[in-house]
């Protein structure tokens, strides 16, 4: 790096730290509205390279697919799921929601994580965003003319408004404002099993946390996206454990409504919790994960970040000014506060054990009987509080 380039600033509307998801969504949300590609900055401390081959399933909502379609970054390889079948292990009473009963192409879809950041890393290529990674933010000093950023390559940046849109996992973040330790680890993987039923997910609910099961399609035919979570004291042994072992202790928890559980892919493993606090100053605000990490029940946390990014372009576009950070905060208060409340209270109400879970078995086969509540719930889950 030579002096010259450590003396000029680089000068933008707005930053975005953190090129995932979110990032790049709000980033391709502020070009669709008007924002020119060159006033916008991307700083990522990953290569694109690195991003696009992360493995990992999300599931999208199907609010979040039309988002994706707005700025032209759908349709990307992906399995629908047409149904979500919720259940209480050891209870009577399940609720099956059904893409039908909502008029709806599907509830939602299941894809890799790099996926979605391979189609939005193209728009914003196209668009001419300034993309600046690797490389991480080391200082951010707040000033009246903007915020000066200053990075681990020796860079320096102002922005009339930065955006934190990286926000890591449970484990390694501070408290923030609204914090739980769930006491609850999610064990990763994909499984096949020899009965599958297309395009169902399901949510089954044990003693010790929620067990997802998503749809994937794969080269030799069905497999499953599994988020196991069980107490942090046993999710070691079960990391370790052959597979044959873990498939007959999968299947003890879930059941065997898809047969048997034949095959399963190496294991990886998370802490769970929740952490949430409407971040933001004059001139710097956080979205997505940044602003709130949550369980992965219902599978909310990307959709609510989505939902960010698309409503601050909207202020941001206007002019990024201090009154914009401040509509958006106003603007998104209620979807965040209802589907992180909603999040909190599926992930602590089925766990456990005791006269409770069956009131909650129960209360699952009202809600199948009661279309008006499942309906509400349906359409939380795919579009927020809109």
């Amino acid at each position: 790096m030579t002096g010259h380039e450590h003396e000029q600033e680089l000068d933008f509307d707005v930053a975005i730290c953190g090129a995932g998801p979110v990032g790049l969504a709000l980033a391709s949300f502020l070009v669709r509205r008007g924002v020119p590609g060159g006033r916008i900055a991307l700083i990522d401390g990953k290569s694109l390279g690195q991003a696009i081959s992360d493995p990992r399933s999300i599931a999208l909502s199907w609010g979040s697919v039309q988002l994706l379609d707005e700025v032209g970054a759908w349709p990307l390889p992906a399995t629908a799921i047409h149904q979500i079948h919720v259940s209480r292990r050891g209870q009577l009473g399940r609720s099956l929601m059904d893409r039908r009963d909502h008029d709806v192409e599907a509830l939602g879809y299941v894809t890799r994580y790099g996926a979605v950041v391979d189609a939005l890393a193209r728009r914003c290529e196209a668009a001419g965003i300034a993309v600046l990674r690797p490389a991480r933010v080391q200082t951010l000093d707040e000033q009246p003319d903007g915020a000066h950023l200053t990075l681990d390559d020796g860079r320096t940046i102002r922005a009339q408004v930065a955006i934190q849109a990286e926000g890591g996992v449970f484990g390694q973040q501070d408290n923030r404002a609204r914090s739980r330790d769930y006491e609850q680890t999610a064990v990763i993987a994909r499984v096949t099993t020899d009965a599958p039923i297309a395009h169902r997910a399901f949510e089954r609910f044990t003693d010790e946390g929620p067990l997802a099961l998503l749809p994937e399609d794969a080269p030799d035919g069905h497999q499953y996206a599994l988020v196991w979570c069980v107490h942090p004291s046993r999710a070691g042994g079960i990391l370790t454990l052959d597979d044959a072992t873990f498939l007959n202790q999968l299947a003890d928890a879930f059941g065997t409504r898809l047969g048997n559980f034949t095959k399963v892919s190496p294991r990886v493993s998370f802490p769970l919790g929740l952490n949430a606090e409407a971040r933001a100053t004059a001139r710097t605000v956080a979205i997505g994960n940044a602003a709130q990490t949550l369980h992965p029940v219902a599978g909310q946390g990307l959709n609510l970040g989505l939902r960010d990014a698309a409503v601050l372009a909207r202020h941001l576009a206007r002019g990024a000014t201090p009154a914009a950070v401040a509509r958006f905060l106003e603007d998104r208060a209620e979807d965040r506060k209802l589907t992180i409340t909603l999040t909190d209270t599926m992930a602590r109400a089925f766990t456990g054990t005791g006269p409770l879970q069956s009131l909650l078995g129960l209360g699952l086969a009202t809600l199948d009987l009661t279309k008006p509540a499942r309906t509400l719930l349906a359409d939380l889950m795919m579009f927020g509080r809109r």
